[in-house]
């Protein structure tokens, strides 16, 4: 409906709506005088109203070929208003031939109309193209059409009620004109239209032409079929609609008002068909539905003349046969309904049968002679619609009854039906299967115009999810492909079927021979469908990608499609039963990704060209995972989402408490706390004390350890619409307070015995300094109301309807939909979710400002390059204040159907490997120094169950990875983020893991490196993509969203890329010392370090030199570190001695931020206080 707001397309709507007002006002005001006064007998008004109908389309057959030179050669929109301008005098001959009561005069007028549309006709089609985009055309065709029969149902209404009341001849003829000058004041608004073909030569030889036309337009054979198809569309259409007035009269019983009824019902049903079309062939100009709505056409045609003997027979038998029947009688009886679902399954069939076959004709025809294509349609048309005519004269003639003739048209129907299924039985296939599976799945295909856009050397590629997914390919794309079928798969019986429906390609993964046919046939210009996976997936996320479809996409040279399919995993025909929740009939999604080429240097060849292919295919099959993850929603949208998908009954979270909670029993926590809160709670602390209510949307603070209560909180006040910030109460009272004034929070959420047991007395004494509300959970409780309570569990059963409601009241315009696309939830997710804080540890901590696309997309990036699901379950040490904690460790979970275990602290070093030996846990996260501990704490069968760890935060040194690969068997992925980028960056993966590196950008992500002054092979790292944070919130301007430049986050990282795409980390751009002119990475040198001494902890720092500028300081926990032992290790290492550090510092344990992180700061303040003389003394002072 969208085109009704735009010039290009409304003008010719309303000019052409007007246009056929006017035709079926005229002729159906004409139809009811000559049935109910002028005829005297049944046969008469037969014969005349198929006269009639007979003069309005001869002129078609006549002048076609005329109006679509002049339409070829001329403006279409300049010869619009000449035409409406005649239209006016037409309606003045109609004036006459009503007051005069003259048939004559009124067939003449009849015929003039015949003339006006004969030349409008072409001009209307033939303008579509010319003014609508591709895309729009199939929609602005089913508007038309649904606009012709629209107007046909008012005309008629208008005719019958109008005409045969007192002075309705008047009414009409007023109604004529002012139709007539509104369809030519449309017109003027017409955009002027370039002529197609302005050096055409009319031929006025009107027969000549006519056959020239034809024949020319019947040289291409699907336009040819087109106009056949929609010229036996209005062969049927006009032996109905012409027998409609004598069928109720005689065969029904009844009076006028019924045959609007039937009109009314024929048009609407037009009008819904055109609808549906469009709807579900979602702008691709195809003919899949047209065999289906043909033999749909015969069923209820054939039902229709059963149905009209027993509504004979029913009137017979009431003895009502002499007076005819008022439209509540009519409807009374039972019999009737029959007629109206017929007629109007009939119509609907119509509108599906018709609306692509117009479009078909328009988009195949050259633009220079498309109206000429229309006019030819026209021709036939008319030549149908007469041969229709007489064939109706001819069978009355011969006394056929008027059920006679539908049925007989029935049959005829379904003969045409039977030779359209076999010059597209794959069409007929493909929509009998696309209609079971929409009513099955609620399949879903997203963005089929890319499929257009590939061109025709396409290569598909897609995710395979389940034994449905070739189904879903060949039933809903619009052409059939070759299907790449595995030899051994294609053997087996039930392939057979699927292999009905496809060209399949038999390919030997063994035989080169067989993938050098597979590319010729790209190269000719096909269109080839394969799966780079090779097998199903048995993970539910993406598997290896075989070399195979990417040497065959890169020496075809053809444009890559990728194509998600996304819900098929859940249904029976997958391979995850044990795995997620199965069910019946799941909903699935099929998004269509923009194509692509490789883009691979010439001078590769061989297995390096095989391998880059492999690995560019890999690329975009996880940037298509990723596009099409979803991300446009809220946090608390996808949390919905997550418990539809893997069922309320999922447990989810759980803490050293042992109370698991279920999703169901989760949101019904979440909804009760949530109502809890906003009832009082989130005032500000002086509107509490004036009784005044706030309904701002401030953030509220949040300081609790890794619990369940904690991620109830969180979600509670997303529910709410408040974006929580995470406070890190491991900084101290001052910058605690600090970050509270930066976010400009009113109310902080904590716990007593949080309090207590942390002792963080001094943080709430400071807080409540600075005028923070504090809000104690243990004090909540007491205000639980019993309809409280109740809000919560029905929130819980119906959560889009109390989430939507809780937005509404908090003041959000925007509205949450399941519709992903959906304007407002792209508004939603933009909207701030969460704000966290940078570490500190070398600064102020500055408030980082989340929204809920930034993270979801983090999550989706991360899901695209990793597989997990509900068979996991991750243990989550890392703090929710933390960025990894709260995306990798809590959401992320959550999100995906994963349970998480929750434990407060990630400093015991001896609890937490129990705990993952006790949780059975398969998924952690942690530092390099919380690793390295629990390494050393740990039996060798804790980590028994364990698949990943992810190490991030800090350098993961080459000893705690080596101990967890020969101790434990499992490997350490290390990865690279900040907390501006939602955490993640660059991570390694089970598939592409290089260890040194912290692997490979996510989807996504674009990067650059700047250059830095006495650093080669490097540069400083800068990132955008849709994970990179809303802005800063500073301390010097509170409140204040800063966001990053042109959307580029500075990481401040000095950082290289290799040729695969793997980034190494130098160290920060801060963490360098310039000594003697030389940048040496900090980083390096305890890298360096590490490796001599890897059992001990080492930090780099620099301080000035009066000699080099800088000098390096090692704070070290070995306490026979001596500079003459590292001097020995550089040189076998052969590393600068720029490097090495000139003073070192024994301490008992290196000063670290709650995170896990060194304290980069605490250790420059403690090697700036050292002197050579009191180094060893600094061992107690840093504890």
């Amino acid at each position: 409906m969208s085109l009704f707001r735009t010039k290009r397309f409304l003008p010719l709507f309303v000019t052409q709506f007007c246009g056929a007002l006017n035709d079926n006002l005229l002729k159906n005001a004409m139809i009811m005088l000559i049935t109910y006064r002028m005829a005297t007998g049944a046969h008469d008004a037969q014969w005349l109203v198929t006269v009639a109908g007979g003069l309005f389309v001869l002129p078609f057959f006549l002048f076609s070929a005329m109006a679509g030179q002049m339409a070829d050669k001329y403006d279409r929109a300049a010869m619009t208003r000449v035409i409406k301008l005649v239209e006016i005098g037409i309606m003045a001959v109609a004036v006459a031939g009503f007051y005069l009561h003259s048939i004559g005069i009124l067939l003449a007028a009849l015929a003039g109309m015949g003339v006006h549309s004969t030349f409008f006709g072409p001009i209307k089609y033939a303008l579509l193209p010319q003014q609508l985009k591709p895309e729009e055309l199939l929609e602005g065709n089913a508007l038309v059409e649904a606009g012709t029969f629209l107007a046909i149902l008012m005309g008629t209404i208008a005719g019958g009620a109008l005409v045969l009341r007192a002075n309705g001849e008047t009414l009409v003829c007023i109604a004529l004109v002012a139709v007539a000058v509104i369809g030519y004041l449309s017109s003027r608004h017409i955009a002027a239209a370039t002529p197609s073909d302005p050096s055409l030569r009319i031929n006025r030889n009107l027969f000549r032409e006519t056959i020239l036309i034809v024949s020319q337009s019947f040289q291409d054979k699907a336009i040819k079929r087109c106009i056949l198809g929609s010229s036996w569309f209005w062969f049927v259409g006009a032996t109905l609609l012409a027998q409609f007035a004598p069928y109720v009269k005689d065969v029904l019983h009844a009076d006028p008002a019924v045959v609007t009824l039937l009109l009314t019902v024929f048009s609407v049903g037009v009008g819904l068909g055109s609808y549906a079309c469009d709807r579900l062939l979602r702008g691709e100009v195809q003919a899949t539905y047209v065999p289906l709505a043909a033999l749909g056409l015969t069923l209820f045609g054939i039902d229709l003349y059963f149905a009209s003997q027993h509504a004979t027979a029913v009137v017979a038998t009431a003895a009502t046969t002499e007076s005819l029947q008022s439209l509540r009688t009519f409807l009374s009886v039972p019999a009737n309904w029959r007629v109206l679902f017929d007629l109007g399954g009939m119509a609907i069939c119509g509108g599906i049968y018709i609306v692509p076959l117009y479009a078909i004709m328009q988009h195949r025809s050259q633009p220079a002679h498309r109206a000429r294509v229309i006019a030819s349609n026209n021709v036939m048309n008319a030549l149908f619609m007469v041969v229709s005519a007489l064939l109706t004269i001819v069978m009355l003639a011969l006394h056929f009854t008027i059920p006679e003739i539908f049925l007989s048209v029935a049959v005829a129907n379904g003969a045409v039906a039977l030779y359209i299924c076999r010059l597209l039985p794959d069409a007929l296939v493909r929509s009998v299967l696309r209609s079971v599976l929409t009513l099955l799945y609620h399949v879903e295909l997203r963005h089929p115009e890319r499929y257009t856009d590939a061109g025709s050397r396409v290569l598909i590629v897609a995710n395979h999810t389940s034994f449905l997914d070739a189904v879903l390919i060949a039933a809903f794309l619009p052409e059939k492909l070759h299907f790449a079928v595995n030899t051994h798969v294609a053997r087996q019986w039930w392939m057979k079927p699927v292999m009905a429906l496809v060209n399949a390609f038999p390919l030997d993964p063994t035989n080169p021979l067989a993938a050098k046919s597979l590319i010729d046939l790209l190269k000719r210009d096909e269109k080839c469908m394969i799966f780079p996976e090779g097998r199903l997936t048995v993970t539910g996320a993406l598997m290896k990608i075989y070399e195979g479809p990417g040497m065959i996409a890169d020496r075809s040279d053809a444009q890559l499609l990728p194509i998600r399919i996304d819900g098929a995993q859940y249904s029976p025909f997958s391979r995850l039963r044990g795995k997620v929740r199965i069910r019946w009939f799941p909903r699935i999604t099929m998004t269509v990704l923009p194509p692509q080429r490789f883009a691979i240097p010439d001078d590769i060849k061989g297995r390096a060209r095989r391998q880059m292919a492999s690995a560019q295919l890999y690329d975009v099959m996880s940037e298509m995972m990723f596009r099409s993850a979803g991300t446009h929603k809220t946090l608390f949208q996808a949390l919905l989402s997550a418990s539809e998908v893997h069922g309320r009954h999922r447990p989810i979270v759980e803490d050293i408490e042992r109370k698991p909670l279920r999703y169901g029993a989760f949101l019904l926590r979440v909804f009760t706390l949530g109502r809890v809160l906003l009832r009082g709670h989130l005032e500000p602390a002086d509107a509490a004390q004036t009784g005044e209510h706030t309904v701002s949307l401030e953030p509220v603070g949040v300081m609790l350890p890794n619990t369940v209560a904690a991620s109830v909180v969180f979600f509670a006040l997303q529910s709410i619409g408040r974006a929580p910030a995470m406070l890190n109460f491991t900084n101290g009272a001052a910058q605690t307070a600090q970050a509270c004034n930066t976010a400009k929070l009113e109310t902080v959420l904590t716990s007593r015995r949080f309090v207590t047991m942390a002792k963080l007395e001094a943080i709430i004494d400071a807080l409540v300094a600075a005028g923070v509300k504090i809000v104690y959970l243990e004090d909540l409780p007491t205000t639980v109301r019993w309809h409280d309570k109740a809000y919560g569990l029905l929130a819980s059963r119906f959560p889009h309807w109390a989430y939507a409601r809780n937005l509404r009241g908090a003041g959000y315009v925007a509205k949450p939909t399941t519709d992903d696309d959906a304007p407002s939830n792209h508004a939603l997710a933009d909207t701030t979710a969460v704000i966290l804080y940078t570490s500190g540890s070398e600064g102020s901590p500055k408030g980082v400002v989340l929204s809920h696309h930034n993270i979801l997309a983090n999550c989706g990036q991360i899901a695209s390059r990793v597989d997990f699901g509900p068979q996991d379950i991750v243990l989550n040490v890392l703090p929710m204040f933390h960025s990894f904690g709260l995306t990798g460790g809590t959401l992320l979970p959550i999100l995906s159907g994963i349970k998480a275990f929750y434990y407060p602290s990630p400093l015991h070093y001896r609890i937490v490997p129990e705990l993952i030996y006790d949780t059975n846990a398969t998924i952690m996260f942690g530092t390099d120094t919380f690793l390295s501990a629990y390494a050393r704490a740990a039996h060798p069968y804790d980590l028994h169950s364990v698949r990943y760890i992810f190490a991030g935060a800090e350098k993961l040194r080459e000893d705690t990875r080596r101990v967890y690969a020969d101790k434990y068997g499992v490997r350490i992925f290390e990865g690279y983020g900040a907390t501006e980028m939602s955490p993640v960056i660059s991570l390694n993966t089970p598939m592409q893991n290089r260890p040194g590196t912290v692997g490979r950008l996510l989807p996504g992500i674009a990067s650059r490196l700047e250059a830095v002054p006495g650093i080669d092979n490097a540069g400083l790292l800068f990132v955008k993509g849709p994970n990179v944070m809303k802005g800063y919130m500073k301390a010097d301007a509170p409140g204040v969203l800063q966001a990053p430049p042109d959307g580029w986050y500075d990481t401040g990282d000095i950082v290289s890329i290799d040729e695969h795409g793997y980034v190494t980390i130098q160290g920060r751009q801060k963490r360098f010392a310039k000594i003697a002119g030389e940048m040496v990475s900090l980083t390096a040198v305890e890298s360096t370090i590490s490796a001599l001494w890897p059992d001990q902890q080492h930090a780099a720092v620099s301080l000035p030199d009066s000699r080099k500028g800088e000098q390096i300081v090692l704070l070290t926990t070995r306490e026979d570190a001596r500079r003459d032992a590292l001097l020995q290790w550089f040189q076998q290492r052969q590393v600068s001695e720029l490097a090495l550090p000139r003073r070192i510092i024994h301490l008992h344990k290196l000063p670290t931020l709650g995170t896990g992180k060194t304290d980069y700061q605490r250790a420059k303040q403690l090697a700036a206080q050292a002197d050579p003389v009191t180094e060893l003394a600094l061992e107690k002072t840093s504890e």
